[in-house]
């Protein structure tokens, strides 16, 4: 488990963009079922999660169609809630950074870590749009 001030601002850049960090199961479900889409984002310390996953996730926001709700997880910090996370992200392997899109409670989108990771921020921005042009 990392420690809180490690990764205060890498939960900040997803914070400042209007995601909210969820720390439990509870939270993990509610949001995930709340009616609309609902990005999740598994954050993590590692170097493809600060170069690539965060600035691709704040990218993705700019354009027309975006998730009625955006969430966020820390890997190696909120076990409970990634744990959850992961669950709901079912076939997927759990991975992080990963990234998926919920309408409704179904998982409709993911990005696990290979895709993530070697990918500009923004062609990781391109694919959520894409989903969100769809699904949102």
């Amino acid at each position: 488990m990392y420690p809180e001030e490690m990764v205060k601002p890498m939960r900040a850049e997803l914070t400042d963009a209007g995601f909210q960090n969820l720390y439990n199961s509870e939270e993990v479900k509610n949001a995930i079922k709340a009616e609309g889409t609902t990005l999740v984002v598994v954050n993590s310390v590692c170097g493809c999660a600060a170069r690539n996953a965060r600035p691709g996730a704040k990218m993705s926001l700019d354009g027309a169609k975006k998730p009625d709700h955006l969430v966020t997880v820390f890997a190696g910090v909120d076990r409970e809630a990634v744990d959850a996370a992961r669950e709901e992200m079912f076939p997927f392997p759990p991975s992080s950074p990963s990234m998926a899109l919920f309408k409704n409670g179904e998982l409709v989108h993911m990005l696990e870590r290979h895709h993530i990771e070697g990918r500009p921020a923004e062609m990781i921005a391109e694919n959520l749009k894409d989903a969100y042009s769809e699904f949102c």
